[in-house]
């Protein structure tokens, strides 16, 4: 079964175009991730400074390999100093 995940993140206004910026790489680079289904980066139309990124995986390995990649590992700490509050995670598995 598949595996998605959700990580809302919380930018300070000022900072969403950087913010934007940087995730690009991060979005271009994981659509290449093997076993990644779908990965994207939302923004929230009633409030610009909420941008989630909503990621399908085939397996939780494919997963652990995201999470290990040398994109992931040098972009997403990085992402901490435009946020307002931590990024809220949330993994799910799909059931039916």
């Amino acid at each position: 079964m598949t595996i998605r995940v959700v990580a809302k993140n919380y930018v300070k206004p000022e900072k969403v175009q950087e913010f934007l910026g940087l995730c690009k790489n991060l979005v271009e680079l994981s659509l290449k991730d093997e076993g990644c289904i779908d990965y994207g980066l939302y923004q929230e139309l009633e409030n610009s400074e909420t941008l989630t990124f909503l990621e399908e995986w085939t397996d939780e390995k494919s997963l652990d390999q995201h999470l290990n990649s040398n994109h992931f590992k040098e972009i997403f700490p990085l992402l901490s100093e435009y946020l307002e509050k931590e990024t809220e995670i949330n993994v799910y598995r799909k059931t039916l």
